[in-house]
């Protein structure tokens, strides 16, 4: 099946489309914020670029959206009708770089956090509640692991 849209109006929806600091990933760095959590963004010199490192506890959360990195499972993560072939490689290529950056980022013993857009979208208070106990969780595992 071809495109709905034209050359032209499918380049301008698509240049419409940013890569860092949507508005999901500043409703959660807002959020760490108010909590007193004290972060980077975009970090360049980390494989993925994370949207959010928390150098303290030495973890990184990447604010991922269903469609762009296919959240197995969701219903925001299906593959366009028009041009599949396309968008299916492309989303193939997201998820397999995905994998290899959180398995560099583990290596580099980084904590990987995933927040997907979905679970902003469906329970915001309970997913940054459950997200902050991550973090902790975290930290208590580090310093378990220092003092033995």
């Amino acid at each position: 099946m071809t495109d709905k849209l034209t050359k032209q109006k499918r380049s301008e929806n698509m240049s419409k489309i940013h890569g860092k600091d949507t508005s999901l990933e500043i409703k959660v760095r807002k959020y760490l914020y108010h909590h007193g959590f004290r972060y980077r963004k975009n970090v360049s010199d980390l494989p993925g670029r994370p949207d959010i490192l928390i150098s303290k506890y030495r973890t990184v959360i990447f604010v991922n959206g269903c469609f762009w990195h296919h959240h197995h499972g969701c219903k925001l993560a299906t593959i366009p009708k028009s041009n599949t072939k396309y968008w299916k490689d492309k989303i193939d290529k997201n998820v397999k770089r995905d994998i290899r950056n959180i398995q560099l980022l583990e290596q580099m013993e980084y904590h990987v956090i995933i927040v997907w857009e979905c679970e902003i979208k469906e329970c915001f208070e309970l997913r940054m509640e459950n997200l902050i106990s991550e973090i902790k969780e975290y930290e208590l595992f580090i310093k378990h692991d220092i003092l033995d």
